[in-house]
């Protein structure tokens, strides 16, 4: 039995349905909210506005519970490809083998740049920030198709999508290259997509670098644990995008841009600064664990704590396991990564943590993962967009297949000077003229 919510405003009261997801998740249609009284909503930063309806990722931040089409993260983790992830978040259900056959073989397909490009990769000085390079890439790789140019069909949408899944990480590679100084690599038909992603970052002109499976293995968990978290600040500004019908390879170098702040994608790189900056002033991370329980102190564990998991994040307790499993596998001998064990031990034991659940998040272990496997820190982000794609064309496709899918065109409430009148340049007297 659908409900309604009564709203009294100025004393007309309007009825609202609400809509409830199919986790029992409720929200207010208040869609004729403003043709009705003429008022609008105000929720600084979206936290409790819904921009969609969606069926691709549910989460749940007070139970610690994470799913992509309903399959819950820890199985995928287990037992799931990323490219087997990738078509899941895409299309809606887990590929057969015929379907995960021809997908892949697109994804080989397309991996190779338009030879051209490689002239654009000159352009960019060499301390260029690879996301710089990534999000400027993309949108040109568009421009060497015609058909990419223009909003996919759902005739073309899988050429579309195999490409820019497939491009994303040759061009990654390429702009990390660029930035060293060093010759490019181009993709190799025998590796597989992970694989040939580190084969593209580490291989040698000569020399192709073969990597061990439990780093290919820790690699790809980071991309299958970042493929998508709901209507996050990235994922909502390819949505953006997309409404004004531009192309996916526009709309995914959108997402990048906003991927790249710190706040949202750099998380994980600013877990290593942080660690840098303890060993550096010959702390084992036993005073800074004390600083970050003063308030005043200026000092903040990076990588605890999570805005949407009021409980351990899930994607965390997977990669605390992985990181296990790979330091030991690798006999690493890290100060930094000793460094962070500690910090890790200590929020995992620490009242003061427990009782404010600053538990450690997915982008604490991805960070100290990455350091393992020697991707540099400037990459990180890289990597989380990455891993981030397929969420990205998932929504993507959503509103594509969408028949009542319009622009978004956000409201504001205007705080700024009333009626004003232009003044010539002769007779005005600074602010106040």
């Amino acid at each position: 039995m659908s409900k309604t919510a009564r709203l009294e405003v100025n004393g007309q009261t309007l009825e609202m349905p609400t809509i409830v997801g199919t986790e029992q998740e409720c929200g207010i249609d208040i869609s004729s909210l403003r043709s009705t009284t003429g008022c609008i909503t105000l929720d600084d930063g979206y936290g409790n506005t819904g921009s969609c309806q969606s069926a691709v990722t549910f989460i749940d931040g007070e139970k610690g519970i994470l799913r992509y089409r309903g399959i819950p993260i820890e199985e995928l983790a287990e037992s799931s490809t990323f490219v087997e992830t990738a078509y899941l978040l895409i299309y809606g259900h887990l590929p057969t083998l015929p379907e995960l056959q021809r997908f892949s073989k697109m994804l080989t397909q397309y991996e190779n740049l338009h030879e051209d490009m490689k002239y654009h990769f000159e352009g960019f000085p060499t301390n260029a920030h690879p996301m710089a390079i990534l999000s400027a890439m993309i949108n040109a790789s568009s421009c060497y198709y015609s058909d990419v140019m223009e909003r996919p069909t759902r005739e073309n949408f899988d050429i579309h999508a195999a490409r820019l899944l497939s491009q994303v990480r040759t061009i990654a590679a390429f702009s990390y290259r660029k930035s060293r100084g060093l010759p490019i690599i181009y993709p190799k038909p025998k590796y597989r997509y992970t694989a040939n992603f580190l084969h593209m970052l580490f291989s040698d002109v000569y020399q192709d670098y073969e990597p061990p499976p439990e780093v290919v293995r820790a690699l790809a968990l980071i991309f299958i644990l970042h493929a998508d978290h709901e209507q996050n600040c990235s994922t909502s500004t390819v949505r953006m995008v997309a409404s004004s019908q531009a192309n996916l390879f526009a709309s995914a170098a959108a997402g990048v841009c906003a991927l790249w702040g710190p706040l949202h994608g750099g998380a994980n790189q600013r877990v290593i600064e942080m660690l840098a900056d303890i060993h550096k002033s010959g702390d084992d991370g036993s005073r800074f664990i004390a600083a970050a329980k003063e308030k005043n102190s200026g000092k903040r564990l990076m990588g605890f704590g999570h805005r949407v998991y009021k409980n351990y994040d899930p994607r965390a307790r997977i990669l605390k396991k992985a990181s296990d499993e790979l330091f030991e596998s690798l006999k690493l001998d890290d100060p930094q990564l000793a460094i962070a064990k500690k910090l890790e031990e200590a929020a995992l034991s620490d009242s003061y943590f427990i009782e404010r659940k600053l538990y450690p998040n997915v982008d604490f272990y991805s960070g100290i993962i990455m350091r393992a496997l020697n991707i540099p820190t400037e990459m990180f982000t890289v990597i989380f967009a990455i891993g981030r794609m397929p969420g990205w064309i998932a929504h993507y496709k959503e509103m594509l297949d969408d028949p009542k899918a319009r622009i978004y065109r956000p409201r504001q409430i205007y705080v700024g000077q009333t009626i004003n009148h232009y003044v010539p340049i002769d007779k005005r007297t600074g602010k106040a003229g």
